[in-house]
């Protein structure tokens, strides 16, 4: 990307998708985020990133706007201009099932996307966070950000994350495809499982078991649903155990609320110390796969 020290959107009411294009841009940079009209002297300037406003799309440049795309178009926001350049849209799609709705909000509008979504359009007002609406209305009402002023920290820390999940799952996905087993839930001993065919040896419900690294990830259990997606388990898989960080043993979780499995059923057991009273989570110390076995067995319903 060419380097630039200053973002530049456009000044009014903010939307989240410029929002979380300043947010990602900022992952980037330490420079200020100013709103007003650009200039053709900024639409020229490099150092410039024009954001959501100018009705240019030129990245060599550092403009992104979508507002100058036929309307036919595939719904595409300034947000999904920047991660694009970054290198990081197709990954956003596919691990961010926000942004698809994101994109189509920000192009189509609400009563649109909601016959896409196939709900009635109050759904749409009943998703609506009030922590998106206090940032959005700050930012709405900035004519400057500067570095240390608490909504720029905020937006760049947003940024800095979401850039940090996007770069890393990926690396996080093939960690997860090096170590981890694929168990039946109704069988003993390991399924043989093949990325490449996404097919398992053994009918039947399975189970995703991570063991323990060494270094441990600082989540253990990141990117184990994206994975299972993947590799087309989604509907076979019925939970998934891996390293509890907060102990030396493990943790165990329906996937998707999967009703074969209640983990209250184990409460009792000696080895375990937490079962969530819904019955979708437990906490085990034990660390022999036999044993994690034997209580996946007594947890089924």
């Amino acid at each position: 990307m060419t380097p630039f020290t200053t973002i530049l959107t456009h000044p009014g009411s903010a939307h989240k998708d410029e929002f979380l294009a300043c947010c990602v841009l900022l992952a980037t940079t330490t420079g200020p985020i100013l709103r007003r009209e650009p200039t053709e002297a900024d639409l020229a300037d490099p150092a410039i990133a024009v954001v959501d406003v100018g009705h240019r799309h030129e990245p060599a440049l550092n403009n992104f706007d979508h507002h100058q795309l036929p309307d036919d178009a595939a719904p595409t926001c300034a947000l999904s201009l920047v991660l694009q350049h970054l290198g990081l849209y197709a990954d956003a799609r596919a691990f961010c099932d926000w942004l698809e709705f994101a994109e189509w909000f920000d192009c189509r509008g609400p009563n649109v996307t909601a016959r896409w979504l196939g709900v009635e359009r109050k759904v749409i007002d009943q998703l609506n966070s009030p922590i998106d609406g206090a940032l959005l209305r700050r930012f709405a009402a900035a004519k400057q950000l500067s570095p240390g002023e608490p909504l720029w920290e905020i937006m760049r820390l947003v940024g800095t994350d979401l850039f940090d999940y996007l770069r890393n799952l990926r690396a996080r996905l093939t960690f997860i495809g090096q170590h981890a087993q694929i168990w039946s839930l109704d069988a003993p001993g390991d399924v043989q499982f093949s990325a490449v065919t996404s097919q398992v040896s053994a009918p039947g419900p399975l189970v995703v078991f991570l063991p323990r690294t060494d270094p441990l990830p600082e989540d253990p259990s990141a990117g184990l649903d994206r994975y299972v997606q993947e590799q087309g388990l989604d509907d076979r898989v019925v939970a998934v155990i891996a390293p509890d960080r907060r102990s030396g043993g493990y943790g165990l979780s329906k996937h998707r609320d999967h009703p074969r499995l209640d983990f209250t059923r184990i409460k009792a057991e000696s080895d375990v110390h937490f079962a969530h009273q819904r019955g979708f989570v437990a906490k085990t110390s034990a660390i022999d796969p036999q044993r994690l076995r034997q209580l996946l067995m007594l947890a089924a319903v």
